[in-house]
């Protein structure tokens, strides 16, 4: 989650926003908590800090627990419900639940790219930036990685748009 952050600051920079990324690590290094807040304006930002979110995405069923509570009514949560085997308990938010992991795998060969899937879902539901630019960006953080690895994580945000869009985000 925190690349998907971090390629939505870029995005919004890109764009001419003001944008701000504040990761925050568990004390794993891999496969730990890990999670970021991302904000993004056309007025400057005084702190990147808020009690509650406009969105809110989320990997794993720790995650749900933690941070749905933090959705401002309203807002948008996007469970990964390859990892996440319970609901939420918000009825007041709009809650997209996407089989991001199982989508990655069939998509892209790789379930390391289920955070771009979510990443795509968001934006079929909340388009704030375009997706010009959220592609640009996976572009520019891949892009030392090779041709084949931003393809791949193209058609993960590709098929998250389309999954979340066309009401089929399990498929």
């Amino acid at each position: 989650m925190l690349v998907s952050g971090r390629l939505i600051a870029q995005a919004a920079m890109d764009e001419g926003l003001s944008a701000s990324w504040l990761p925050s690590y568990g004390p794993e290094m891999r496969g730990g908590t890990a999670n970021c807040i991302t904000v993004f304006s056309d007025d400057e930002i005084g702190s990147p800090l808020a009690s509650s979110y406009d969105a809110v995405l989320v990997m794993n069923q720790p995650s749900l627990e933690k941070f749905e509570r933090q959705v401002r009514p309203g807002g948008t949560l996007l469970v990964n419900r390859s990892m996440i085997p319970i609901e939420s308990s918000r009825a007041d938010v709009d809650v997209h639940y996407v089989d991001a992991n199982d989508i990655a795998e069939r998509v892209a060969g790789s379930a390391r790219c289920a955070n771009t899937v979510l990443l795509g879902a968001l934006h079929a539901v909340r388009p704030r930036l375009s997706s010009e630019a959220l592609i640009q960006s996976l572009r520019t953080a891949f892009g030392a990685k090779g041709v084949d690895v931003v393809d791949m994580n193209v058609r993960a945000f590709n098929r998250g748009v389309e999954a979340v869009g066309a009401g089929t985000a399990g498929v």
